[in-house]
């Protein structure tokens, strides 16, 4: 694989012009991992005229039976689309098996733990080569889990990492049956018949999950669960994150409740936070739902801008904090 990076083998696997962006895709194939088959896929998304300067980074996190196309899609609309013509330097990064990433040798033990020691810390080095800037990082779902758990860990940090939002991301929801010992090695038994999860066929989004995540969370929820691995302690950790970090829920999200997201961001203690509530309670023109406080019309016009101002500025608009009790 010829370079595009003196840190480890990248390939330009792409660069197309897409109406008024530019977007050139990478294949990223870090070596720092005991499966060496791994390749991440990462595209990133900017203006397309000769005259456009690219501005702060910003890396998005897919969540769970997702890909790119959540930020960014094939008719030029999205999230990253619009940070990219407001300016920033967007990538849009895919994880191991979803999108153009391409399934390792071991993806059926995939896990966030592998994410997070492995493969986010190689994307933000890749970043930083390419731009010379730390980045904004936001996480939708379990990207933002996977974000939050990166900073617990101490892989990502102020050196390569500016600020975090997180979107309907939280590991405080508890499933009762699952602390019963035989419920949940039940479950995990059961799971071991499969390699993965199938996005379409239990109608959550256009992705699989390799069986290694639902084994993973299972073993978070059961009766000893934390969030960590066997090693750290993630949620520990992120008492000492002093990155300015956002998180954003939705009244509407039945997945991810607003109490559960606000509780993980008030665990990054020493950390200047803001929370923001979509909800028709604070103003907003619905209780949006999981998926649509990102991916709808509503949040186009309402929620956007707000993450525009975020990154800009890194507080929310004064109207946010004044009249809707934004904040924590």
């Amino acid at each position: 694989m010829q370079s595009s990076s003196e840190l480890f083998p990248v390939a330009l696997i792409s660069a197309e012009l897409r109406a008024d962006l530019s977007e050139d895709i990478y294949r990223l194939k870090p070596n720092n991992s005991p499966d060496s088959s791994v390749e991440l896929a990462l595209t990133r998304l900017g203006l397309a005229s000769e005259l456009a300067t690219r501005g702060t980074p910003v890396v998005l996190l897919h969540g769970s039976f997702s890909n790119r196309r959540f930020w960014y899609s094939p008719r030029g609309i999205g999230l990253g689309a619009y940070l990219a013509r407001a300016g920033f330097d967007v990538w849009i990064a895919e994880m191991r098996g979803h999108g153009l990433s391409p399934r390792n040798e071991r993806y059926r033990d995939n896990t966030v733990a592998q994410y997070v020691r492995y493969d986010l810390p190689a994307i933000a080095e890749f970043v930083y080569e390419q731009t010379g800037q730390a980045a904004h990082w936001l996480g939708h779902s379990l990207g933002g889990v996977t974000l939050a758990a990166a900073l617990g860990a101490g892989y990502l940090d102020g050196r390569r990492v500016c600020s975090a939002a997180l979107f309907g991301s939280q590991v405080s929801r508890l499933y009762w049956p699952l602390k019963l010992p035989p419920v949940e090695w039940g479950a995990r038994l059961l799971l071991r018949a499969f390699p993965y999860l199938s996005g379409r066929r239990l109608k959550r989004g256009p992705e699989d999950e390799p069986i290694g995540i639902a084994r993973e969370t299972l073993r978070r929820l059961g009766l000893f669960g934390r969030f960590g691995d066997h090693e750290q302690d993630w949620w520990g950790g992120l008492a000492q994150v002093r990155l300015p970090i956002l998180a954003v829920s939705a009244a509407g999200d039945q997945q991810d409740p607003a109490w559960a997201c606000r509780k993980l961001l008030q665990q990054c203690s020493a950390a200047p936070t803001a929370f923001l509530l979509l909800a028709k309670a604070r103003g907003f023109s619905s209780d949006f739902g999981h998926v649509e406080m990102l991916v709808s019309k509503d949040a186009q016009r309402e929620v956007w801008p707000c993450v525009e101002h975020w990154l800009r500025h890194l507080q929310l608009p004064p109207e946010l904090d004044s009249s809707r009790e934004v904040g924590v």
